[in-house]
């Protein structure tokens, strides 16, 4: 029972918040199932789809836990429909071992986690924290998912449809990590043209005669058996890294500098770029979106000539430590790193970024050492 694209009509452009821009998203990519516990600063997006799921037919349940959310989104993604939450930095924590239960079972679902402080309760700021967690922490054995880092309100909207359309391509949730000033600011949204009405894929639970034989767990007591499925599974990601990279770039040809960032720190990075280039430093922005598989080959494209990386994060260091290992992974050599880092839900500047910069180009080109 294959999906269906609906086209929509011409609309004026929207002013949303982050993640109203994501709940909007959800619906036009025709989700119409939700379980959730509110947090900040997710909760404006659970909100909205209160107010809207019951008027289109959908299901809007707030789950005692975050716990048991994931497992509502586990049984809902296992029928075949397309399912979601919000939560953040804590509350997705307690997910975790839900999430690995869907990935061995092989169920979509999707997850959009607005990244705040910690660790612990930490605050309600943003803060990149969730970095390690989405691309090398996702619960108990072999488990990865697609990780998209969203940058604007558009990409809020934009990522949190595709990110239902990877889930179902490669039965497997995908995690849209934003950061907590993405969640709450407001900015211009273009709806697309399209919408989904989704089907019923094959190999659903459904609860139907078409699909009475099907079954779906992630328990396999033969070892044999647990390790060919281990195998299955990795080859799936094997694909998803083959086809799945995305990057954005700006001002990347003949970059001496490459200024790698993602979410809201990479919109101080790309204006930190634009002025060091009016200064005459040859700075470009890599910006991944997505953090899992990170896209190596598309930086790849980028390393003949470059001075060294600058990474810019609102963290202790998550995203460098991708960025390194997936150059090793690739086999190629690490340029030298100079890194701008803000912690606790404090945000890199503009500032800060051409600062450090400068200040490294005035030692290199005083035949100084870093």
């Amino acid at each position: 029972m294959p999906d269906e694209r609906i086209p929509l009509p011409s609309m004026e452009t929207m002013v949303l918040k982050g993640t109203h821009a994501s709940a909007v998203g959800a619906l036009l990519a025709g989700c119409r199932h939700f379980f959730g516990y509110p947090i900040t600063p997710s909760t404006e997006g659970a909100e909205l789809l209160a107010k809207l799921l019951p008027r289109l037919g959908g299901q809007f349940v707030q789950a005692v836990s975050e716990v048991a959310a994931v497992n509502m989104i586990y049984g809902t993604g296992g029928a075949g429909l397309r399912t979601m939450t919000f939560t953040s930095s804590p509350g997705f924590s307690l997910m975790l071992e839900g999430i690995s239960y869907m990935i061995g079972a092989e169920v979509p679902g999707v997850f959009v986690n607005i990244m705040r402080g910690g660790p612990g309760l930490g605050n309600i700021a943003p803060e990149q924290a969730d970095i390690k967690l989405v691309c090398r922490g996702l619960g108990h054995g072999n488990t990865h998912a697609i990780s998209l880092a969203p940058s604007t309100p558009q990409e809020m909207l934009d990522l949190t449809m595709l990110a239902f359309d990877l889930a179902f391509k490669y039965r497997n949730p995908v995690i849209v990590a934003g950061d907590g000033y993405l969640g709450q600011i407001t900015g211009q949204v273009r709806l697309p043209g399209h919408m989904v009405r989704p089907g019923v894929p094959e190999w659903a639970v459904h609860g139907d005669a078409m699909h009475r034989g099907n079954l779906i767990n992630s328990i396999r007591l033969s070892e044999p058996d647990l390790e060919r499925h281990n195998e299955h599974l990795l080859a799936k990601y094997d694909r998803m890294s083959e086809e799945e990279q995305r990057a954005d770039t700006f001002l990347c040809e003949g970059a001496e500098w490459i200024v790698i960032a993602a979410n809201t720190p990479a919109r101080m990075a790309k204006g930190a770029v634009k002025a060091l280039r009016d200064r005459g430093v040859k700075a470009g922005l890599f910006r991944p979106i997505t953090l899992w598989p990170f896209p190596i080959d598309r930086l790849r494209e980028l390393l003949d000539g470059i001075r060294g990386f600058v990474v810019v994060e609102a963290g202790s260091g998550q995203l460098e430590d991708e960025v390194r290992l997936a150059m090793s992974h690739a086999g190629l050599t690490m340029p030298q790193v100079v890194r701008v880092r803000r912690m606790g839900g404090v945000l890199p500047s503009q500032h800060e970024i051409m600062e450090t910069v400068l200040s490294v180009e005035e030692v290199l080109d005083g035949h100084g050492v870093l």
